[in-house]
């Protein structure tokens, strides 16, 4: 099974750490969504043709993300999830999650929000500080995420996951231990939590620059990183990839597809489709995306993966993981001279405490999680 993103490009206002496509005018939103039911239409059978009429392609998994999906209201949402059902089977039983800020999260808005076919919520939190959210120009406060967590809570939505920024110049150690444990004690299942990162054109960056903001240190986000480590699993969290964190049996299945190479179809502009050796997205512009799909026409954009291309992908995706890269889907996929290779490669971090060999997958201690994109860069093919 597969699943499928859908990108919803509309913000209220723009974080200042953001580089993702996005407009915080609303002004396109209904031709938008026109030509996203029409690209579902168009690609409907980007996973296989179906082997008899009215057969439609199962999902594992449906994500709208963004931007901001909780700006769509019910009926702009049940459009969306309708137009899917014509040629895709899914149901309650699969993960389909919504990207929310808190700020939408009213008590009225979730209510509405339970009339659809949406089961999981993974929520905007990123501090529980006043400062830090003013560094980062989100736009609620932190009494509006505690009630937003709250407010799903009562109503039902027991599939829960925030997502939390640490490394933020305005958020000392014991601040970033505060978020951690009141995030522990509403209960949440499911923690996604990145280092903030500077990234380039950003408002951020332009800031940081001028010198009209703090800039971010790599130690500091390196020691949160590892004090998050500790408390998270002490209160049994298992770190599973990189930057999530879940209690047993409650890992994010669409993620997981992402980590473990299954197919998976992008809708909106700017989203990114795969299936086994070929990439494809649309470009990210929401203004020539409605001019192209209103033509019938898609901009599409896609290229054919290399085997040395798939293997730094496996690795680079593989290492992030609790289990690790396997050497014997590597031997099978590259060659046993490849997995060999690797396997010597791999010793000198084994000496060095970021790596450990188990059976045989090649998995990262806590120690080498702090390097893991460089460690996966220093395997890449050659």
């Amino acid at each position: 099974m597969a699943g499928i993103y859908i990108h919803i490009p509309f913000c209220r206002q723009a974080c200042h750490y953001c580089n993702f496509h996005f407009s915080v005018s609303q002004r396109q939103k209904e031709g938008f969504l026109a030509c996203l039911l029409k690209e579902i239409e168009l690609r409907h059978d980007f996973f296989g043709k179906p082997k008899e009429p009215g057969d439609r392609f199962r999902l594992e998994s449906v994500y709208l993300g963004g931007g901001t999906p909780s700006i769509l209201s019910t009926s702009e949402l049940n459009r969306i999830f309708e137009r899917l059902a014509e040629y895709f089977d899914y149901d309650l039983g699969n993960e389909i999650t919504l990207e929310a800020n808190p700020d939408d999260l009213t008590f009225e808005k979730l209510e509405a929000l339970r009339q659809t076919p949406i089961n999981r919520l993974s929520i905007g939190i990123q501090s529980f500080h006043e400062a830090d959210l003013k560094y980062m120009n989100r736009v609620h406060s932190p009494q509006q995420a505690i009630q937003a967590i709250e407010n799903a809570l009562t109503l039902g939505f027991e599939n829960l996951t925030i997502d939390l920024i640490y490394g933020t110049p305005t958020m000392n150690d014991s601040q970033w231990k505060e978020n951690l444990q009141r995030t522990i004690d509403l209960g949440i299942e499911h923690i996604s939590a990145y280092a903030l990162t500077v990234e380039p054109k950003t408002a951020l960056d332009v800031f940081i620059r001028r010198g009209q903001a703090k800039p971010v240190e790599e130690e500091q986000s390196a020691r949160q990183f590892e004090i998050m480590l500790e408390m998270l699993a002490r209160h049994g969290y298992e770190h599973y990839e990189i930057s999530n964190f879940a209690l047993p049996g409650k890992f994010s299945r669409h993620n997981l597809s992402y980590w473990t190479g299954k197919p998976y179809l992008g809708l909106g502009p700017s989203a990114h489709s795969f299936r086994g050796t070929e990439r494809s997205w649309n470009p990210p512009n929401t203004t020539k995306y409605i001019h192209s799909i209103q033509k019938g026409l898609l901009l599409l954009e896609s290229e054919q993966l290399s085997p040395s291309q798939r293997y730094d992908e496996y690795l680079m995706t593989s290492l992030r993981t609790m289990w690790g890269c396997n050497l014997k889907k590597v031997k099978e996929g590259w060659g046993e001279e490849k997995g060999k290779e690797l396997e010597n490669q791999c010793l000198r971090f084994i000496e060095q405490g970021q790596m450990i060999k188990k059976d045989s997958h090649l998995i990262l201690t806590e120690k080498g999680k702090l390097f893991a994109d460089r460690i996966a860069s220093d395997l890449f093919w050659v």
